[in-house]
């Protein structure tokens, strides 16, 4: 007569085991995939608001001014001219019409992070200023366009007042305006040089590829892009604002 025989506590454990090893295998990727998704998400914000400073200023003749902590997603201030937080605000996405927004009307990246916006105080804060005898494309007719933000590939050897990059390091030295994510780790903070160096209130900036916090550079996860000033002299001639 046959017995049925049950699995040993033994056996039972070597089970598991093997069922946690096939498990783990999965899930790692799979939070991997949705990293990389809301990285390729974050970019694709950025890229949006990149269009709307453009789209914006062709349909008013200047930048917007950075939203500051309590103007609700607005520019700040009203109707822009001597920004109030031109290096340290944020995007107004209630002003450009942007989404996704939190509550308060402030846009956000993927991780829930409200996305930073800063933008030149050249000339008096012309850009961001708008008379019928002064404007973005009047500057380009004049050849008096020459925005101050920079853009470094990192944040060694930064000197100066107001600062500059190291030699060899620059990225742009011209742009009107920076937009980023500051990430994944954007809840606890900037932690290595270069996210420093971003959060720091000053016209210079830091974009490289993505850091741990173990590396040689420090951790670096913040995501980058800014708006070049021959980009937006091209869009403004295709909209028939500059001959």
């Amino acid at each position: 007569m046959l017995r049925a025989r049950g699995f040993t506590l033994i056996e039972m454990a070597v089970v598991i085991a093997v069922v946690a090893l096939l498990l783990g295998s999965i899930l790692i990727p799979l939070a991997t995939q949705v990293e990389e998704r809301r990285f390729g998400e974050a970019r694709r914000i950025l890229d949006d608001a990149r269009e709307a400073l453009i789209g914006f200023a062709i349909t008013n003749g200047r930048l917007p001014c950075p939203a500051s902590s309590a103007s609700n997603g607005l520019e700040s201030p009203a109707g822009g001219g001597a920004c109030t937080n031109p290096y340290d605000g944020w995007l107004p996405a209630a002003t450009l019409g942007l989404y996704p927004a939190d509550a308060a009307g402030f846009a956000v990246d993927p991780w829930g992070n409200r996305i930073r916006y800063a933008v030149t105080t050249a000339h008096t804060s012309a850009f961001t200023t708008f008379t019928t005898a002064n404007s973005i494309g009047t500057q380009f007719l004049a050849g008096a366009l020459s925005p101050d933000l920079q853009v470094c590939s990192t944040a060694t050897g930064v000197s100066g007042t107001p600062p500059t990059c190291a030699s060899g390091k620059t990225v742009t030295a011209n742009a009107p305006a920076v937009v980023f994510s500051v990430g994944p780790n954007g809840v606890s903070g900037a932690t290595g040089p270069d996210e420093v160096e971003n959060a720091n209130n000053d016209r210079l900036f830091v974009s490289r590829p993505p850091g741990s916090v173990g590396s040689a550079e420090g951790e670096f996860d913040d995501i980058v892009v800014w708006l070049s000033p021959h980009i937006l002299y091209n869009r403004l001639v295709a909209a028939g604002k500059l001959p």
